[in-house]
């Protein structure tokens, strides 16, 4: 399990009066791109997997998370842990924390020692919750006025005024030619130890994206799932235009210490073993798929893999399509479906045999060669009209059934 040795003391601002001077200050600050973060908890709920939902709401994720059972904190925990870690967020804020509960509180220090992170409770009443004041006790903590949720006063500049940058490429399809490869192949091999080249040895170079393309592809898969290794597995495949089969044999440990390289096995198969340079727009989504991998399980895997166990994720291509990465491609063929009674053949085609019941019909030609009778390529009339026009003798005995009869 990942756990911060010395995680930073525990900060109380005391807001006795809720001061709306001193919430917008603290909700101003948020700004995960520079590691500070501000979580103001959903009104009406004290469940512990609903804060960390906003936790994992304020790092711009979609919540809730599918494939877990629905009342399980730890995952949507871990994960949150995860994101925290590849950001990296260095303060965490928390409004309304005098209505934390003991459980709340709880899953808010396991994920101070998981990070490391610098936690500041704001507490917008008199007086602090019993059970808070007691288990701040056997915390390190210290003890700050509202006036500490003020910003400093920083000069003007024109990098302070500078209007935040907009995204030429929003709500547009993005056909990245790397994902058409996006199919598995049954005779690849598993991982090996093996020391791989790099890419640009093998004279395999990686398809180039303008960085417009670039920012834009890192923004939808840092805010189209909560998944570290979904995004991550999406992202590998966008700068090595790798296989599912592929990326299936990336473990913990081809991902470089640094986060900068990741080695992709393919023995005997089409390019071989290689090394990718990992560009920088997907280097935190490789290390919040390895950070996850390491608190979930405690030893390296696979990296694109779920740690937790869930269950019901998309594939990758259809993340790519809901990404809108991938366009659309056009449904498979459906089996076709043979009838009732179908016997297939390799030479000639399928011919349904139909059971003829001359015991009903009464024929004297049947009842003597009853080996004839045993399946027929004809539909016989089984129709309720025509058997009670037969028995009435308004049709021939033998109606409809003429083709069964023998060669004479």
């Amino acid at each position: 399990m990942l756990e911060c040795p010395n995680p930073p003391p525990v900060t109380v601002v005391l807001d006795p009066y809720d001061d709306v001077v001193h919430t917008r200050a603290a909700l101003a600050s948020h700004a995960p791109q520079h590691g500070r973060l501000t979580v103001h908890p959903t009104p009406g709920t004290d469940a512990a997997i609903a804060l960390a939902y906003d936790v994992l709401a304020a790092l711009g994720k979609p919540v809730p998370l599918p494939g877990y059972r629905h009342l399980d904190p730890a995952p949507a925990w871990s994960i949150a842990a995860a994101w925290i870690l590849a950001t990296p967020i260095t303060h965490l804020t928390l409004l309304r924390a005098h209505l934390l509960t003991p459980h709340r509180f709880k899953g808010l220090l396991a994920l101070r020692r998981r990070t490391g992170v610098r936690l500041v409770l704001v507490c917008h009443h008199r007086s602090m919750r019993a059970f808070l004041e007691r288990e701040l006790r056997q915390v390190d903590h210290s003890i700050a006025e509202a006036s500490a949720l003020l910003p400093e006063a920083e000069p003007t500049t024109l990098e302070n005024q500078a209007p935040h940058a907009g995204r030429p490429l929003a709500n547009r399809w993005i056909s990245l030619p790397a994902l058409t490869t996006l199919k598995a192949f049954d005779d690849a091999t598993g991982p090996c130890c093996c020391t791989a080249p790099m890419a640009a040895d093998r004279d395999f170079f990686p398809p180039v994206m303008p960085p417009v393309t670039e920012a834009e592809v890192a923004w939808r898969l840092h805010r189209a799932t909560a998944h570290p290794y979904l995004a991550a597995q999406l992202a590998t495949a966008a700068f090595t235009a790798a296989s599912v089969t592929q990326l299936a044999t990336a473990h913990v440990r081809d991902l470089g210490p640094d986060g900068t390289t990741l080695t992709l096995h393919d023995q005997g198969l089409r390019r071989g073993c290689m090394t990718h340079p990992v560009p920088a727009w997907a280097r935190p989504l490789l290390r919040a798929a390895a950070l996850l991998r390491r608190i979930g399980a405690g030893t390296g895997g696979p990296l694109f893999r779920d740690p937790l166990g869930g269950e019901g994720l998309p594939s990758l291509t259809s993340f790519a399509e809901d990404c809108r990465l991938r366009p659309p491609q056009p449904p498979r063929p459906k089996p076709r479906r043979t009838r009732r009674g179908t016997v297939p053949t390799s030479k000639e085609p399928a011919k349904t045999i139909w059971p003829v019941c001359t015991a009903h019909y009464g024929l004297a030609w049947a009842r003597a060669e009853p080996d004839l009778m045993q399946g027929c390529p004809y539909p016989p009339p089984h129709t309720r009209k025509t058997i009670e026009r037969r028995k009435k003798g308004w049709l021939p005995p033998d109606y409809g059934l003429r083709a069964l009869q023998p060669p004479r």
